[in-house]
C-alpha cells in the first residue's frame, strides 16, 4: 500500500519537459484527427486541409523499391545515406539549382524533410540562441526551434508586403543572439517566394550579421509564375545556407519519409551525430526508390503533370473568385505551393471559429490562419492538393456559406 501511494504522487507531482509547454499541437494534424472522426462517423468532408498531394506515387517509383526489398536491402545502411541517393540529390541540385554540392561531405540524407530540418537547427543552436522566422510560417518551423530551446523572434510577413518582411522589419528583429534566419519559400501556408533581388538583399543581411540561413525548399518545384531562386544560389551563400530538401511534395511520397539536408562539410560532420543519434538511416530500400524518383526523366514529367494539374486547380479557385464575387472571402492567386491563403477579415470572426463552424455547418475542412503565427489571424489556409470536383465542390460551397453570414460587430 506504502508503494502504491508512492507511484500514485510521483505520477501527478514529477515534471515533465516544461519546454513542450511553450508547444501546442499541430493545428493541421488536430484538425485532421477530427476530420477522419467525423467521416468515420458517416459525415460527409470536402477534405481541404491537409497538405498531402492527391496523386499517387509514381508506379516506376513502387517497382523501384520493390526491387530493392527482393534484392534483400532490408537492413541498415550508411548513415550518411546511400551513396547512388546523395549522388542523385546532387545531380538534382545542379540540374534544378545551379548548385555544386558534393556528395559525399554536403549532403546528408533525412527520414523527411522535418528531419532535416531538425538536423538543421539541433547543429547550429546554442540554448538562448535567437531564431528570426518571418511570421506567418508552418508550426513546425517555430515550434522546432522551441524544443531545442532557441528565443523565436517573429518577424512580420504582412498581406500588405506580398507576406514578405521588410528589411527594416529583419533590422529591427536582431538581437546580440541572433543567430539563424529561417526561410521556407514557396512558402506554407501563403504559397509566397521572393524576387531574386530581395533573396540576394536578405543573404547581403545574413553575411553583414554573420548569420545562418536556413531555407526549407520543400515546395519549389510547385510554382505558376518565374521559377523561385534556391537561397544557396546566390552570391557568397552557399557557405552560410542549409538546405532542407524532401520528396514529399515534388513526387507524391509524403509517407515515404524521405529527404536530404545540403550544407557545408563542416555543418554535415556535426549533423551526422544528431542522425546517427536520432534514427540511425533512412530504410535503404526507400533510399533506393528516392534515388530513382530524383533521376529518371519519366519520373520528372510526372511530377511536371502534378504541377500543371496544379495550376489548372489554382486557375479554377480564381474563376469561382471571380464568378461568386464574394464580398466575404478574398482569394488572391498563389504563385507557389498548392495553398490559398484565403483573407476572411472582411466576417470580423476569428479563423478558428471559421474552420470549425464550416466544418460543422458545410462539411468543408480548411486550417485557421492562427496556426501559422499572430499576422496569420483573420485568414485560413485552402488547399488544391484535393481533386478538381473537391476543390471546385468545396471552394463554391465555402464562399456561399461565408456570403450567408451576419457579419460580426467585433474584430478578430
Amino acid at each position: 500500500m506504502h508503494y502504491i501511494s508512492q507511484n500514485f504522487f510521483w505520477r501527478d507531482t514529477v515534471n515533465l519537459n516544461q519546454q513542450l509547454d511553450l508547444i501546442r499541437q499541430s493545428a493541421t494534424v488536430l484538425l485532421n484527427d477530427r476530420i477522419v472522426a467525423a467521416r468515420a462517423a458517416g459525415k460527409r468532408v470536402i477534405p481541404l486541409h491537409v497538405g498531402d498531394p492527391d496523386f499517387p506515387t509514381p508506379p516506376s517509383v513502387l517497382e523501384a523499391a520493390f526491387r530493392a526489398l527482393r534484392a534483400g536491402l532490408t537492413h541498415y545502411g550508411p548513415s550518411r545515406g546511400d551513396p547512388e541517393l546523395r549522388q542523385a540529390a546532387a545531380l538534382k541540385l545542379s540540374r534544378d539549382n545551379g548548385l555544386d554540392y558534393d556528395p559525399q561531405s554536403e549532403i546528408l540524407v533525412t527520414h523527411g524533410g522535418i528531419h532535416a530540418y531538425y538536423l538543421a537547427l539541433q547543429t547550429l543552436l546554442n540554448p538562448g540562441d535567437d531564431v528570426l522566422i518571418p511570421d506567418p510560417t508552418w508550426a513546425t518551423h517555430v515550434n522546432m526551434a522551441l524544443m531545442l530551446r532557441a528565443n523565436v523572434i517573429r518577424v512580420p510577413a504582412p498581406v500588405e508586403n506580398g507576406f514578405l518582411p521588410t528589411f527594416e522589419d529583419w533590422e529591427r528583429a536582431l538581437t546580440p543572439r541572433s543567430r539563424v534566419i529561417v526561410i521556407n519559400y514557396p512558402s506554407n501556408p501563403t504559397g509566397m517566394y521572393p524576387s531574386r533581388a530581395y533573396m540576394q538583399t536578405l543573404q547581403d543581411f545574413a553575411a553583414a550579421h554573420k548569420l545562418w540561413v536556413v531555407s526549407d525548399e520543400v515546395y519549389e518545384n510547385l510554382y505558376y509564375e518565374e521559377k523561385p531562386i534556391s537561397a544557396a544560389a546566390l552570391n557568397g551563400a552557399k557557405e552560410r545556407t542549409l538546405l532542407v530538401h524532401s520528396l514529399s511534395k515534388t513526387y507524391a511520397m509524403t509517407g515515404w519519409r524521405v529527404g536530404y539536408l545540403a550544407a557545408p562539410a563542416r555543418v554535415i560532420d556535426q549533423a551526422i551525430k544528431v542522425s546517427q543519434n536520432s534514427i540511425t538511416c533512412v530504410a535503404p530500400f526507400i533510399q533506393k526508390a528516392a534515388a530513382f524518383a530524383l533521376t529518371d526523366p519519366d519520373v520528372q514529367q510526372a511530377a511536371a503533370a502534378m504541377r500543371i494539374a496544379y495550376a489548372r486547380r489554382r486557375d479554377l479557385v480564381m474563376c469561382i473568385a471571380s464568378e461568386i464575387g464574394s464580398t466575404k472571402v478574398i482569394a488572391r492567386p498563389s504563385p507557389g505551393a498548392f495553398y490559398f491563403f484565403l483573407d476572411i477579415r472582411p466576417l470580423r470572426i476569428s479563423s478558428l471559429e471559421f474552420c470549425e463552424r464550416i466544418l460543422e455547418e458545410a462539411g468543408v475542412g480548411v486550417v485557421p490562419g492562427s496556426a501559422f503565427g499572430r499576422l496569420g489571424e483573420g485568414f485560413v489556409r485552402m488547399t488544391i492538393a484535393a481533386s478538381d470536383a473537391e476543390v471546385e465542390t468545396g471552394f463554391r460551397a465555402l464562399l456561399t456559406w461565408a456570403e450567408q453570414q451576419k457579419t460580426s460587430g467585433g474584430s478578430v
